[in-house]
């Protein structure tokens, strides 16, 4: 796109975290949201800030949206941290900051492209795979890692995205007219997304995939666990400003909530 090959492109979070890391304040907190619906909350009133940061680097967002819920895959049932502690866990070949993290909390990452992640499964390079249920069920991971932990670990961020030179050469009610049609389809987008994550999981369920609940007692492990990880995420993986903003809109979400 920076070269003018492309016009336009759907980015992941960690796509968009690499021409701005605010970006990654709505991908790399751990179990920050409780719901997709707090979720929505607090993107919703990020998206401002966040597409006037993606324009200075020469991109505009066009829509946003959400793949659903990332699980834990695993070659054998694991639930609460401590069983994970002992499973080798994949990890995107470059993501230092991920490696880091994870290596520091006593687990055992493993630095893989998504192409050799099947292999590894069946090879025992790795024990567990996270990501969203379309995908694994995609790249057949469940043919090996037949459980999934119901965690709500964190959504799966995406966003279209065009090129800030291309977009300025287009005449104004142009830009209006592919923004509305834009805003349309990311809402199905988001939507179908969603509805596909479930489809996967029947599906696999279907083919002896075992769906493990996370239990209260585990959950609460798994929410202490990500809270003593969010000071070395905060100022390092996600910009501090933005960390703190997405704390705050969640406490407010959940107050009015309550009221």
């Amino acid at each position: 796109m920076r070269l003018g090959q492309l016009q336009a492109a759907a980015l992941s979070g960690v796509g968009m975290s690499e021409i701005d890391p605010a970006v990654s304040a709505l991908q790399e907190m751990p179990m920050a949201f409780r719901t997709l619906e707090e979720y929505e909350y607090v993107r919703a009133r990020l998206e401002p800030v966040l597409a006037a940061r993606l324009a200075e680097r020469g991109f505009v967002a066009l829509f946003w949206g959400d793949a659903g819920w990332v699980r834990f895959f695993t070659r054998r049932p694991a639930v609460r941290p401590d069983d994970f502690r002992s499973l080798k866990t994949f990890v995107t070949a470059g993501d230092n900051e991920q490696f880091d993290l994870m290596r520091s909390s006593g687990f055992s990452p493993v630095f893989l492209e998504w192409s050799d992640a099947l292999t590894a499964l069946q090879t025992g390079m790795v024990d567990v795979v996270p990501t969203i249920p379309y995908f694994a069920l995609s790249m057949q991971f469940h043919t090996v890692a037949a459980n999934m932990l119901e965690v709500n670990w964190m959504p799966l961020l995406a966003a279209m995205l065009v090129s800030k030179r291309t977009w300025d050469g287009l005449p104004a009610e142009a830009q209006a007219a592919l923004r509305a049609a834009a805003v349309e389809a990311g809402g199905r987008f988001q939507a179908r997304g969603r509805a596909e994550g479930d489809e996967a999981v029947a599906a696999m369920r279907r083919r002896g995939l075992t769906v493990i609940p996370l239990p209260p007692a585990a959950e609460a492990e798994w929410r202490t666990l990500s809270e003593r990880l969010y000071p070395q995420i905060r100022g390092r993986m996600v910009p501090a400003d933005m960390f703190d903003e997405v704390l705050r809109l969640v406490a407010e979400y959940r107050a009015a909530r309550t009221r």
